[in-house]
């Protein structure tokens, strides 16, 4: 059974990696806030496990093990969401911390009666994909709000950022999984843009665009 600190640690080489296969000690002391060493001392344990290529100095690189063993920390994580929100009706903006703390019980069987009982949901709350039983993690066709061109109109597939802040955020100007939304404008001196909801303009900035995906309407 991998440990919690180290399902920790899987979970953040994974998101690491999706934004580049490449990955270094620095990024995962700041992801983490743990002492380089101590990250250090984590990746050649990885590396005896054989999770990642590793070598002192050089880029980190997950194996197809050690993916599938993050992918299998995220499983637990995303199923834990959905049953929160759909079965026991917590809101999308109160259910990550508590995924934190239940992803990391050790039971198999635990998580395949919750997948069970969801009927086997391919995303969760927030539109991410959840890795089923093998580790493997289905694709989703979406693109950042932030490259859709003035006049598209486009449909909220998944939101990147599962803050409390952000999500309420997102309530309050009525974004939620599924909205149709449409960008008016394009300000190419910061990025920002305008985007139409519900009859009603908002200013998103490149920040906020970033982190929302959505699919043609």
């Amino acid at each position: 059974m991998n440990s919690r600190t180290e399902e920790n640690y899987l979970k953040t080489l994974l998101y690491l990696s999706n934004k580049d296969s490449a990955i270094s000690t620095n990024d995962i002391s700041k992801l983490l806030q743990i002492k380089m060493p101590t990250v250090t001392g984590m990746m050649k344990k990885f590396a005896d496990k054989g999770w990642v290529n590793y070598q002192s100095y050089k880029p980190i690189y997950l194996t197809p093990e050690g993916r599938k063993q993050a992918a299998l920390v995220v499983r637990k994580h995303r199923l834990t969401e959905m049953f929160l929100v759909k079965i026991m009706g917590f809101a999308w903006d109160e259910v990550h911390e508590i995924a934190e703390q239940v992803e990391h019980i050790k039971s198999k069987a635990f998580f395949d009666k919750m997948d069970e009982i969801l009927d086997h949901p391919s995303i969760d709350p927030h539109g991410a994909p959840i890795p089923d039983r093998n580790g493997e993690i289905p694709k989703i066709n979406a693109k950042a709000l932030a490259i859709c061109r003035e006049g598209e109109c486009v449909q909220v597939q998944s939101v990147r950022d599962s803050s409390e802040e952000f999500l309420r955020f997102l309530d309050e100007i009525g974004v939620h999984l599924g909205k149709k939304i449409q960008v008016t404008k394009r300000h190419n001196f910061d990025q920002s843009m305008v985007i139409l909801i519900d009859e009603k303009a908002h200013t998103f900035s490149k920040a906020v665009t970033e982190m929302i995906f959505v699919t043609e309407k």
